[in-house]
């Protein structure tokens, strides 16, 4: 079958940026949120006893207006991520960054409402059967009104982060579309690169010549605009470090764990078993280093593809891809399958290799519509093949929640990145059965191989980068020189000192040091990514698995992280039994690796 290339935003809002319905939407969303405050302010719990109606009429209306934003939200990324130099989508974001602080007062001052609320009546609300399946949701939200400060104050911090952390946010956006990489193409003649082509080229283009010059290139370029990104980066982190100081904490992980529904005691556990269990993935490097031909791997030869003489590594039209995809979910999942052949028919996809386009790829959901868009770059690789497939893993995790009240979709990072890895997982280990010579094998494994690199290695790297700036940005401005110091040590650190070249402008060239909302958008990858591999392992056991996962995905937005994982798994998150399971399936993929390539090595 044929599938287009180009995702339909039509069925969103049709007309583009400047779309009458989108217009529409936006009044219609301003008129809701003062319906909203004022039904906030008649609100008295002793009164609306004992049947609570106006309660219920306040939290549906509430979820209505948040749903609306989502899906206008939605919109406008899909349009800024296909075209990063349409200047009208600045505009528009602004507007709806506009309504969405509008309803972030009211949505705080219903927390200190419920703050207020006495613990009888409360546990009555939450007994009433409109309102059980939000008893978590509502209980966190009066836990969240407990650190509130007084409205005046919270409503002026929220005013004030328009043009404060949201702002730089969006500048950061403003910034990378200027940033070009002067180059040459494969055939060596005159190119200049857009940031994503460039990233795309360092990590994924075949010529290890071609990636290795263009490294300096690419550092260059953000090294011409450093003092833009660094300037950018303080403020941002400045900001929000204000914004948790009025609000009495100086410990700058703890929103970022609240928000994953994650305990330190978890997440100490998790870096810890990445500590203690790297040193094969550092073999590993070196083995790929040597079949390279060089005695240490680059930091772009890291994520680099290795094709071998004999491997005639498939190269997939995205036809192809698309019906890989749908068989190798539908052995798990018909279920999944569906939802990816559903993606791939009404064309919720932008998949286009062009100039002009947003780095990276994402997945977010239309929540007044029950559908999602994906947005990535696809050029054909096994790579780009389970790309597209973590993306759709996250569609599926919003698709089996559609049916539920949308604050129960809300499920935290943490967990969205375990549904996306476990269909990773599934394509990826699928590539790799395929092979059809040792050779091709090879290749494939070290695609594979992508995932904990990244999660053990350079997330780590991310993550230590990430403390230590905070740490800094507390007692001043921390200038380019000591952002690219504390980069390159975090990378060096993270990797064993094993690599011959490092990227210290990581700090600049990478969008999730800069997301408005959350902080410290790296450690939810690590945790999905060991999570997804122990529900994997579990399924591949069990056989018939769909049922439980489904259930599983449903709860995610229901009860913390541990909870999760020990209703659903019967586990403890905060041992380290868990992810070493998880760790053993890594380690059988090395030596598989190792076999195969010790021939190839003098």
């Amino acid at each position: 079958m044929k599938y287009s290339m180009n995702w339909d935003l039509d069925s969103l809002f049709p007309g583009g940026i400047n779309s009458a319905q989108l217009a529409t939407k936006l009044t219609q969303i301003k008129t809701a949120i003062a319906t909203l405050g004022d039904l906030l302010d008649r609100w008295d719990a002793a009164s609306d006893a004992p049947e609570y109606q106006q309660f219920i009429k306040l939290i549906t209306h509430l979820q209505k207006v948040e749903a609306g934003i989502g899906q206008a939200g939605l919109f406008m990324t899909a349009i800024g991520s296909a075209d990063v130099n349409n200047p009208e989508v600045a505009p528009m974001v602004a507007k709806l960054d506009g309504l969405e602080n509008e309803v972030e007062n009211v949505s705080g001052k219903l927390k200190k409402v419920l703050v207020q609320v006495p613990d009888t009546n409360l546990n009555a609300i939450l007994a009433v059967p409109e309102l059980q399946p939000l008893a978590f949701n509502l209980k966190e939200m009066r836990d969240a009104g407990k650190e509130l400060l007084d409205d005046k104050t919270e409503t002026l911090i929220s005013r004030l982060n328009l043009d404060g952390r949201s702002a730089w946010s969006a500048h950061y956006d403003s910034l990378v579309a200027t940033v070009n990489v002067p180059f040459h193409d494969t055939d060596g003649n005159p190119v200049t690169l857009s940031a994503g082509q460039a990233d795309n080229n360092l990590l994924g283009n075949a010529d290890p010549q071609y990636r290795a010059d263009l490294l300096p290139a690419w550092e260059k370029s953000w090294t011409d605009k450093e003092q833009l990104f660094a300037d950018t980066l303080n403020h941002l982190a400045g900001f929000r470090l204000t914004e948790y100081a009025a609000h009495g904490t100086t410990d700058f992980l703890k929103e970022p764990l609240k928000d994953n529904r994650l305990s330190a005691e978890t997440l100490n556990t998790i870096w810890q078993v990445v500590d203690d269990n790297k040193q094969f993935l550092l073999d590993y490097l070196d083995r790929k280093a040597a079949l390279l031909g060089k005695k240490h791997a680059g930091w772009q030869d890291v994520e680099a593809p290795l094709n071998l003489p004999g491997a005639q590594l498939h190269h997939f039209t995205y036809d192809e891809a698309a019906a890989f995809i749908i068989k190798h979910y539908g052995e798990f999942s018909p279920k999944m399958a569906a939802l990816a052949q559903h993606a791939f028919e009404h064309n919720w996809i932008e998949a286009e290799d062009r100039a002009g386009k947003a780095p990276g790829g994402w997945m977010e959901s239309a929540p007044e519509t029950n559908e999602s868009r994906i947005f990535m770059t696809f050029t054909g690789s096994p790579n780009d093949v389970s790309t597209l497939a973590h993306e759709l893993g996250h569609a599926f995790h919003s698709s089996v929640m559609n049916d539920l009240p949308y604050f129960r979709q809300g499920y935290a990072m943490n967990v969205a990145e375990t549904a996306s890895t476990f269909g990773e997982l599934i394509v990826a280990d699928a590539n790799v059965k395929a092979a059809t010579s040792d050779a091709e094998k090879i290749s494939l494994i070290n695609a594979k191989m992508d995932n904990p690199l990244a999660m053990f290695l350079n997330i780590r790297a991310r993550f230590l980068f990430e403390s230590r700036f905070y740490q800094l940005r507390q007692q001043k401005l921390v200038t380019p020189a000591e952002l690219n110091e504390l980069m390159l040590n975090a990378q060096k650190e993270a990797f064993g000192h094993d690599l011959s070249t490092y990227s210290p402008h990581l700090w600049a060239s990478k969008l999730h040091f800069y997301i408005a909302d959350p902080s410290f958008y790296n450690f939810p990858y690590v945790f999905g990514y060991l999570f997804s591999l122990g529900i994997y392992a579990k399924a591949q056991q069990e056989g018939n698995f769909e049922d439980q996962y489904i259930a599983l995905l449903r709860d995610t937005a229901n009860m913390s992280t541990e909870e999760l994982a020990q209703k659903h798994l019967g586990v403890d998150l905060t041992k380290p039994d868990f992810w070493l399971a998880g760790v053993q399936l890594i380690k059988r993929d090395v030596a598989e690796f190792m076999r195969l390539t010790d021939s190839l090595v003098k």
